[in-house]
């Protein structure tokens, strides 16, 4: 182990317990009830941690340590008594699901030529290539156990991410877009008829906007901080064609707190998405909102992620949907590997869901984009 990984590993474990079983997340606490928590699946691969970005851009966030530091705060809480679970490597036929041919040409002739950047921050190499396919294995392998009735939740701990994907283009570290291939491929081979992706990073998802954004059967919404990388997700976006209405776009400003995107979810995304009835749930589930992160400027705690996840996982209930995540963002060791474990533990839990009253600025400019097309 790495490091800083083990020292992600021990901050973890230093975090304060009483006899009731309470760790400190952050300024809040959140009680230890796996024992009476629904147990889900974890996707996971090590090909996630055999290839660094900082061998070719200096200083690169993106590092295999953001998996180790996962892994091991994973293992001293016995993984939440989750299954784990090797991800296969995704099939060129699955990624044509949703990207272009002509993207997986490019890729994979830059490998050919020994590998090479795709933008200032983006490189591909065969060890970047290879985590990637099985990136978006873990995906396609999670919404299959699910749709199976193998587990009412699960988890896919990969890199890198895939959010920024677009159909014809590789950005923003992601080189296939997971959730957007996972989604697709539950359409086409599973029998789902609709699909709802919640994106909390807090970079907004161009990729699985753009893939999805004339389409009715794929409702998407993004809470996402303004004005940073990819420049995109604005709340007037709201999708084109067939799919007006079905990309929901809640940017927010630098600053803004766990009360702001609970109140964005609470009183516009989950009303949205109660009218849309999925029988797919899934979360581009990235943690760079935290207010640790390095990158990103909100000011999310650890127990954020779990209040969001606490009302998403009662949609999915609701719908009678199975509910599924996979890691985006997130760069500060301790508070990626704490909010993943709070996050899980909230999707597999019991506890009932905090409703907050609407925020009387950004819930209500929403409110008043989204009520155009959903009865909020």
């Amino acid at each position: 182990m790495s490091p800083v990984a083990l020292e992600a590993s021990l901050a973890y474990g230093r975090r304060r317990r009483n006899g009731l079983g309470v760790r400190d997340f952050g300024d809040r606490a959140v009680v230890s009830a796996d024992a009476f928590a629904d147990a889900g699946l974890l996707f996971e691969h090590p090909a996630s941690c055999d290839y660094d970005p900082r061998e070719h851009i200096a200083e690169h966030p993106d590092t295999p340590e953001r998996l180790m530091a996962i892994d091991a705060a994973l293992a001293a809480v016995g993984w939440l008594g989750w299954e784990r679970r090797r991800a296969p490597m995704v099939t060129r036929a699955e990624l044509e699901g949703v990207h272009d041919p002509r993207l997986i040409d490019m890729l994979e002739r830059v490998l050919a030529c020994g590998g090479g950047p795709i933008d200032a921050d983006t490189h591909v190499d065969g060890a970047t290539y290879r985590a990637a396919r099985h990136a978006s294995g873990a995906a396609c392998a999670m919404v299959r156990a699910l749709m199976a009735g193998e587990a009412p939740i699960a988890f896919a701990a990969v890199r890198p991410a895939g959010h920024h994907a677009e159909r014809s283009r590789a950005m923003g570290f992601c080189l296939v877009n997971n959730i957007a291939v996972a989604a697709q491929l539950a359409i086409d081979q599973l029998g789902v008829r609709r699909v709802f992706i919640l994106d909390w990073d807090v970079h907004h998802g161009n990729g699985t906007a753009e893939i999805f954004r004339r389409r009715d059967d794929v409702l998407f919404a993004s809470i996402h901080q303004a004005n940073v990388f990819p420049n995109s997700g604005l709340l007037r976006d709201a999708g084109s064609d067939a799919g007006l209405g079905y990309n929901i776009n809640l940017p927010v400003p630098a600053g803004s707190d766990g009360e702001v995107w609970l109140s964005l979810l609470e009183h516009v995304v989950i009303p949205a998405a109660v009218a849309f009835r999925p029988e797919l749930v899934l979360i581009s589930a990235g943690f760079d909102a935290h207010r640790a992160d390095p990158i990103g400027g909100c000011l999310l705690e650890s127990s954020d992620f779990a209040r969001m996840a606490r009302h998403v996982r009662d949609l999915a209930h609701q719908a009678g949907a199975p509910i599924g995540a996979v890691l985006e963002g997130g760069y500060d060791l301790p508070a990626l590997a704490e909010s993943v474990i709070a996050t899980m533990r909230a999707l597999g839990g019991h506890d009932a869901a905090e409703s907050i009253a609407p925020d009387r600025i950004y819930t209500r400019q929403a409110a008043s984009y989204v009520g155009h097309h959903w009865d909020l």
